[in-house]
């Protein structure tokens, strides 16, 4: 199978508003286009969970888009220079090019309602999702722009106010997740907390700790597995800890990534 494809088997091929990138025809394809039409660019690996996971959407709306805009896939792996020339900190990675210049962009994967939004600030469309869901709470999308920008107290504010009246909402939950995700991270010194692990393997503040950082750098399964692995090891308060932690990860990760899917399983057969 063709790596770059994410689509279902069986969907049909890419049509020509979905190109394939790649450092030979990155000035073609992307900044010369772009002065037609807006150019949206999705810089990915083939070992980036998230990645998978967003792929199809974007696709999917490059779809519904009928030419408005092009939907540009870039290998980072196949490509390094044009992930180094568009100083990509993290992937998933997506960037509006209108002009031969970035307008906007964001990291991470994101709902789809919040994509629309999105587009439609680089003024290529959005509104209702394609089975005529209602837009989403204005809160929610203030929350995702805030964690686009890096601005993690505004995000929490925006969904902390939701959870007031629907503590329950299953997106700001999950947009709280990843800010406390990051905050986490933020605080975290790898270097110590990799020396901790080494001389005490079942320390679950310290796997913990390293488990954010892979899960923020796409590695979704080793993230899982670092938590799962004392899980299975030990009883008592640190099986709970470890639990408890895991549990923290998989709210920041939508709940059918098939990562969070398997390990979920994995947990539950460790604990019974």
């Amino acid at each position: 199978m063709d790596p770059t494809s994410f689509s279902v088997p069986g969907a049909p091929p890419k049509a020509s508003h979905v190109v394939d990138v790649t450092e030979a025809t990155f000035a073609t394809e992307v900044v010369d286009r772009s002065r037609d039409v807006p150019v949206v660019i999705d810089l990915w690996a083939s070992w980036c969970a998230p990645c998978r996971q967003l792929g199809p959407v974007l696709e999917k709306l490059a779809a519904e888009g009928n030419g408005s805009w092009v939907l540009a896939k870039v290998d980072v792996d196949a490509n390094p220079r044009i992930a180094q020339a568009l100083q990509v900190q993290g992937i998933p990675a997506v960037k509006a090019i209108v002009g031969g210049q970035i307008v906007d962009e964001f990291t991470g994967a994101m709902p789809e309602p919040q994509i629309r939004q999105w587009l439609e600030g680089i003024g290529v469309g959005g509104g209702a999702s394609a089975d005529g869901a209602s837009p989403a709470d204005s809160r929610i999308l203030a929350g995702v722009t805030a964690e686009r920008r890096g601005d993690l107290e505004e995000a929490r504010a925006a969904y902390d106010a939701v959870l007031a009246e629907r503590p329950a909402d299953p997106e700001a939950l999950a947009g709280l997740a990843r800010v406390e995700l990051v905050t986490r991270a933020r605080a975290t010194d790898e270097a110590a907390m990799t020396a901790r692990l080494a001389a005490a393997p079942d320390d679950v503040e310290a796997a913990g700790a390293l488990a954010d950082l892979d899960l923020l750098r796409g590695r979704t399964r080793e993230a899982f597995g670092r938590l799962l692995d004392i899980v299975r090891r030990t009883s008592g308060p640190e099986r709970d800890a470890a639990r408890e932690r895991l549990l923290r990860l998989f709210a920041a990760v939508p709940p059918d990534e098939p990562a969070v899917v398997s390990a979920r399983r994995d947990l539950a057969n460790a604990l019974f």
